[in-house]
């Protein structure tokens, strides 16, 4: 196992090293989409899709299914480290599930909080915990406990359940559980997805917490990462959509950070000429990990669909009627 200086060389996270992280989500950033997306752009680190943890904890082949970086020392191809993310309401069973994933070689542990999905909530999962910060307490506490030292714990947390002040009692209990870090998405649950952002509230938080606070929510481009930016004065920041709709934009943000100007290039593919090469390597990556024919052709359709929710994409009705992976491939080999 690596030192903790290590670790930090490599990219973790702490005060004094800026960057950007890959956000978990689910269905869409899978191995093959963390290695594309963490060969385009300098990533801290990319944080796994969750893993459910429900009354017992997943068996080893579970979790090489879900992660298969954890056979290559928990990095992607070009040593980008990978985070497992667990999700459950039993505090037990994620910390023996949390002791699965270091046994394996997980470097670090992430802590899903914040999950707005319904079926999710009723099944005592993700945002339904925020409204019990003693369990918050409890379920990281217990993590905690269960793994060595140097292996980070971390969470990720939405504002609150329906109140986004509840954000500071929740924060509290998570530190005095002793996590590392705190990734907030700046809404509530009741929210979802839908405007507007509260910014201000990461802002606060990070302004007290004695741990790296990441900031999280509606950093579609540039544009969006230098209002937040200056709004929350995080050195941190996860991105997950934007990731999606511009595969170089961890990068533009990582300059920033790195040197206070903008970058030259603030290129975003639209065209499907400008998705090819694009698309093609997914392709390369994505077809050793999945026998199923309909993968490759589902996953770019869930990609463009995220891609397109910003910027203007009349091209994306021909991939809805795409049914192969030849037929998909052909839509932009023949852009070119």
């Amino acid at each position: 196992m690596d030192s903790v200086s290590n670790l930090l060389k490599k990219g973790w996270i702490n005060k004094n090293r800026p960057g950007v992280v890959l956000a978990p989500m689910e269905g869409v950033t899978d191995a093959p989409m963390r290695a594309l997306l963490s060969e385009h752009s300098p990533y801290l680190f990319c944080v796994t899709e969750f893993l459910r943890v429900t009354h017992l904890a997943p068996p080893t082949k579970v979790f090489y299914r879900h992660i298969p970086e954890l056979k290559t020392q928990s990095l992607t191809a070009n040593d980008t480290p990978v985070l497992v993310q667990l999700l459950g309401g039993d505090a037990q069973v994620l910390a023996e599930a949390a002791q699965t994933a270091v046994q394996l070689g997980a470097r670090g542990i992430d802590l899903n909080f914040g999950c707005p999905a319904p079926t999710v909530n009723r099944h005592d999962g993700g945002a339904t915990l925020l409204k019990y910060p003693k369990r918050l307490l409890d379920i990281t506490s217990a993590v905690r406990k269960a793994v060595p030292a140097e292996i980070s714990v971390s969470v990720k947390l939405r504002l609150g359940w329906d109140n986004p002040d509840d954000i500071f009692k929740n924060v509290d209990a998570v530190l005095a559980a002793g996590v590392s870090w705190i990734t907030i998405h700046a809404r509530t649950r009741m929210q979802g997805y839908a405007p507007p952002v509260s910014w201000q509230h990461i802002k606060e938080v990070a302004r007290q917490a004695p741990v790296p606070i990441v900031a999280n929510g509606d950093i579609w481009n540039f544009s969006d990462f230098l209002r937040c930016h200056e709004i929350t004065e995080c050195k941190h920041f996860m991105i997950g959509r934007g990731a999606l709709g511009n595969p170089w934009l961890a990068h533009q943000m990582t300059h920033y950070l790195n040197t206070g100007s903008p970058p030259t290039d603030l290129f975003s593919p639209t065209t499907p000429a400008d998705w090819n090469p694009l698309i093609q390597r997914f392709w390369a990556l994505g077809e050793s990990q999945s026998s199923k024919p309909e993968y490759f052709t589902r996953r770019i359709k869930q990609w463009i669909k995220m891609a397109s929710l910003k910027k203007e994409m009349s091209w994306f009705h021909q991939l809805k009627h795409c049914q192969t992976h030849n037929e998909t491939l052909n839509l932009f080999q023949s852009a070119q």
